[in-house]
């Protein structure tokens, strides 16, 4: 059991006076708050990604940046990020449209301390950041599994935890490889669901004759190798989260069986007359542009917005490449603590920079894979450079489509024919056992010119 974190609340605290600074974080402290300062909303704005905080509060009246421009600036970064504005110069008008706007309170000076405190917890609570204290307990069981450092994954999981707390049903979208259902499931122990099952299904995965009976089950003789029941999964996820992935490639005929069954929260197994109640909480994920989908009418408009009540968004490892080193040696400790008898310590500083100006198309999938070769090589307890330079440079073989598989075998062969003929194209067409209007119609296709093969 992975043991729980007992971390303080962390508060950013803005004001260009730095002897209320030093005030009000003495005051903070006292109750327990760990406080970070800047002077200005510029800095603020600067050390928003470094400190990372629970709860942002500054003065109103400022430089160039005053508290309404810092706040936002911070809603783009962080639109979950609850923030307080002080001022001086309050008027109720002033504190309308602060809150109008998004701000969670808006306190005049002077500041009564016990007001503060008050403001401050129940943000936090708000939040869903659990106070206890006023020390932030935080259970990191339910997303243990994502390891990072960034503030994008932070402030993502921030919300994850908010959104966990009702049903709604949440969209997540994400190239391939960045962990959508790390996060799904991440979503479901974090949840009032986190004892009923969590239940995975790629929707691309399954054979489209397939996918319905998988889904919502079968009756035994209800097709050829119905041999028995079959309950399907949104009956084995009752009480619990349902994660269909890769939603996108989920066929039209089928997406309108799943939109009477999220709307009536019943199945009906193939080859049965009788609905059943289900109680699941749906999450759904894809890679595809997915309002694009719905544009061109491969993807129901109306099915969409029944799945992304909630959107939420993964960055691509490329975009957060502070979380590399972590993610990299986290793979380390689990492929050497698996059974492995080789003592592999962590990268050569020339290894991790390598690892560190990489895009990673193929995002934390590509660096576990990455990792994993590396280590499989590793003679010394330290990662060269060397082998994480052969690891990248190693492409893993893709299965091309058909159409593309046959253009490249005919472009190749007729390429060779002409080599072997010099150009003849009367000889190369005999080989080929096709007609010379043929042969020079397959020549034309692939822009080839015989002529060039002469010499």
């Amino acid at each position: 059991m992975t043991e729980k974190m007992q971390t303080k609340a962390r508060i950013l605290l803005v004001d260009d006076d730095t002897d209320l600074l030093s005030l009000f974080t003495i005051r903070l402290q006292s109750q327990g708050f760990e406080v970070e300062t800047a002077e200005s909303g510029e800095q603020a704005l600067a050390r928003l990604p470094l400190v990372n905080p629970n709860l942002l509060i500054t003065d109103l009246r400022m430089g160039e940046m005053d508290g309404m421009a810092l706040f936002e600036a911070v809603q783009k970064i962080n639109s979950s990020l609850p923030v307080i504005v002080i001022t001086a110069h309050g008027s109720i008008p002033d504190a309308v449209e602060a809150t109008k706007r998004g701000v969670f309170s808006f306190l005049p000076k002077p500041i009564d301390s016990q007001k503060l405190i008050q403001e401050i917890n129940y943000a936090l609570t708000l939040a869903g950041t659990n106070t206890d204290n006023d020390v932030l307990d935080r259970d990191s069981d339910w997303c243990k599994d994502i390891i990072h450092k960034s503030a994008s994954i932070s402030n993502l999981l921030q919300k994850s935890k908010l959104i966990a707390q009702s049903d709604a049903s949440v969209f997540i979208q994400g190239e391939s490889g960045t962990g959508k259902e790390l996060l799904a499931k991440a979503i479901h122990l974090a949840s009032p669901r986190k004892k009923g099952p969590f239940v995975p299904v790629n929707c691309a995965a399954i054979p489209e004759a397939l996918l319905e009976s998988e889904l919502f089950g079968h009756t035994k003789g209800s097709f050829t190798g119905a041999s028995n029941n079959y309950p399907g999964l949104f009956k084995s996820a009752d009480t619990g989260t349902l994660f269909l992935d890769e939603i996108g490639d989920m066929p039209l005929s089928l997406q309108v069986k799943l939109l009477r069954v999220l709307q009536e929260k019943q199945v009906r197994s193939v080859g049965s007359t009788e609905a059943i109640d289900v109680d699941v909480r749906i999450i759904s994920a894809t890679h595809r542009d997915i309002k694009k989908a719905v544009e061109e009418k491969v993807f129901r408009e109306d099915l969409y917005y029944r799945l992304n009540v909630v959107n939420l968004e993964i960055p691509p490892l490329r975009d957060r490449l502070e979380d590399v080193p972590q993610l990299a040696q986290h793979f380390v400790k689990i492929i050497t603590s698996n059974g492995n008898a080789k003592k592999i310590s962590g990268f050569a500083p020339a290894a991790m920079k390598l690892l560190m100006e990489v895009a990673w198309p193929g995002n934390v999938r590509q660096l576990q894979n990455v990792v994993e070769q590396a280590v499989a090589l590793s003679t010394t307890p330290l990662i060269s450079d060397n082998l994480i330079s052969d690891a990248l440079q190693e492409e893993p073989k893709k299965i091309i489509p058909f159409a593309e598989a046959r253009r490249m075998f005919e472009q190749n062969y007729l390429v060779k024919l002409l080599q072997a003929t010099r150009g003849n194209v009367t000889e190369a067409s005999r080989l080929a056992q096709r007609n010379r209007t043929d042969f020079y119609k397959l020549l034309n296709r692939h822009h080839i010119v015989p002529s060039l093969f002469k010499n």
